[in-house]
C-alpha cells in the first residue's frame, strides 16, 4: 500500500445479523476478489481533545464530521509501519489524507508535536493537529477486516467488519487489540465504497438481504459507552491551553 493516500469517495455502512451476512455473501462472492489485505486485525487509535470535542461534533453535526487517527493492520511493533489519517466526511463524500510513519516516529509526533519528516501530506496533517491543539491519544478501536475488490468494477470496494471493540486504557497500538465490544455478539458492519455509483448486482442482493444503509460511527459508540460510565470525565480541559 502506498505511504501516501489521498481519496475521495462515497461510503454506506450497514449493520448484518449473522443471518444477513450468509445471505449476502452468497449473493455476491462471485463478483469479489481479496484486497491486498485480505482478512487483517485493524487498529486505530482515535486523536482528541481533552473535552472530546471531535467526536461530540461528529456526532452532533449534520453534514460534516472529522476524525484524527493512527492506524495499523495488527499490532505493531516499534519499527512497524502505521499510518496517520485526517478523514473528513462532508454532505456523504469522504476525503482523506493519509501518511505512513514507524510506530516509534508516530509516537514521538504525538507526545512533542514535532513532524519527524516533511511532506505536503505531512504538512496538512499537522495542520490539522494544530488545529485541534494537538489532540492526544483518547480510544483504541479495533475490529477483524476481510476487504474485498470487484475487478469488473474498479472503484469499489467492500470491507466486512466484525467483533467491534475498544478501550480507553493503554492508549497505544503497541498494547494490542483486545476491548470492550461495542455491538451484540454476531452483527457485521459493512461498508461500501465508491464513487458514487453501485452495480445492480450488488443493489438487487442488498435489497433482496433488506439491508438499509445505517449512521454509524465505531468512534461514536465508543464514546457513548465511555460516557454511560460514571468515573468517565470528559470535559477535563488542562489548564491554560486553548483548544480551536
Amino acid at each position: 500500500m502506498s505511504d501516501i493516500c489521498i481519496f475521495r469517495r462515497v461510503e454506506k455502512k450497514y449493520l448484518l445479523t449473522p443471518a444477513q451476512y450468509s445471505a449476502l455473501r452468497r449473493r455476491i462472492d462471485p463478483y469479489l476478489q481479496p484486497d491486498a489485505y485480505g482478512r487483517s486485525t485493524v487498529m486505530s487509535l482515535y486523536l482528541d481533545t481533552p473535552d472530546y470535542r471531535m467526536i461530540r461534533s461528529s456526532i452532533e453535526a449534520v453534514n460534516y464530521k472529522e476524525k484524527l487517527r493512527l492506524r495499523s493492520y495488527g499490532t505493531p511493533r516499534a519499527d512497524s509501519r502505521v499510518f496517520l489519517e485526517l478523514k473528513k466526511k462532508f454532505d456523504g463524500v469522504v476525503y482523506k489524507r493519509r501518511a505512513a510513519l514507524t510506530e516509534r516516529q508516530a509516537e514521538a509526533y504525538l507526545r512533542s508535536g514535532i513532524k519527524p519528516f516533511d511532506s505536503q501530506i505531512l504538512r496538512e496533517l499537522d495542520y490539522a493537529m494544530g488545529f485541534y491543539g494537538n489532540p492526544k491519544p483518547a480510544a483504541v478501536l479495533s475490529y477483524e477486516r476481510e476487504a474485498f475488490t470487484v475487478p469488473a468494477a474498479p472503484n469499489l470496494r467492500l470491507t466486512f467488519d466484525s467483533d467491534a471493540r475498544y478501550r480507553a486504557e493503554e492508549l497505544s497500538l503497541t498494547a494490542g487489540s483486545a476491548g470492550k465490544s461495542l455491538l451484540s455478539e454476531g452483527i457485521v458492519i459493512l461498508e461500501i465504497k465508491t464513487d458514487g455509483s453501485m452495480p445492480v448486482w450488488l443493489s438487487r442482493a442488498l435489497d433482496e438481504c433488506e439491508l438499509r444503509p445505517a449512521s454509524f460511527s465505531k468512534y461514536g459508540a465508543a464514546y457513548r459507552d465511555m460516557s454511560r460510565d460514571q468515573s468517565f470525565q470528559p470535559f477535563q480541559v488542562t489548564e491554560g491551553k486553548r483548544y480551536a
